[in-house]
């Protein structure tokens, strides 16, 4: 099982931390720092895998892990999970990453870091692992890219008809061609407004009857 993942940098600074079993944010930042002072005394040329820091288990957890520039790519796991196989998982977590970013840095897992979240939802839920191939990552994520963007179009076609409607149910009939209307006198007009169509439908009514029959005779 999977019980955390981890990425930072050189400096050790997160910028990205999934936990799978529940640990106090306290806890959280002290693993993070004893992973980083872990991985990062190793030497390149050695092995991608040791033993789990006193905080994530100890020796019956491992840390597997890759270097790839400026990140650290650490998966914390027990000892049921084969280290070539998770090393294979973190190969294909990147490339997929690579594949949605376009030649993925740093910045982008800090400013995309909901997109990332959901990369790795596709391929680890509750410390499982769920798929590995990365073709049909690269889908999923790509079909979730288009529902987001059919919502906001939706929304802002939304937006559009509510503001033209706004401005379409205010009519003005201004300066009647006639000295008098019904009494009311030069430059009298008739206003319609949402809420008085809501609160007071008698003038709609007598507003459409003025129109049919007099509107003529004004002419």
């Amino acid at each position: 099982m999977i019980k955390a993942i981890l990425i930072f940098n050189n400096h050790g600074k997160p910028r990205l931390s999934k936990f799978y079993q529940p640990y106090s944010e306290d806890t959280q930042q002290q693993i993070i720092r004893e992973t980083f002072h872990l991985v990062s005394k190793r030497d390149e040329n050695v092995c991608n895998f040791l033993e789990g820091g006193l905080l994530i288990g100890g020796s019956d957890n491992k840390l597997i892990y890759r270097h790839y520039a400026t990140l650290y790519f650490v998966f914390c796991v027990d000892s049921s999970e084969s280290e070539l196989g998770i090393l294979d998982l973190i190969q294909v977590f990147v490339e997929t990453l690579d594949k949605c970013f376009e030649n993925v840095c740093e910045l982008d897992l800090i400013f995309h870091v909901d997109k990332v979240h959901n990369i790795l939802a596709e391929m680890v839920m509750g410390g499982m692992v769920l798929e590995t191939n990365m073709n049909e990552i690269v889908t999923q994520i790509d079909a979730q890219n288009k529902l987001e963007k059919s919502e906001v179009g939706t929304n802002e076609e939304v937006s559009q008809i509510f503001n033209f409607a706004s401005k379409t149910t205010s009519i003005q009939f201004w300066k009647w061609n006639s000295p008098s209307l019904c009494g009311l006198g030069y430059g009298a007009f008739i206003h319609f407004h949402p809420y008085h169509c809501l609160y007071r439908p008698y003038l709609l009514i007598i507003s459409t009857v003025l129109l049919i029959f007099l509107f003529p005779i004004l002419n």
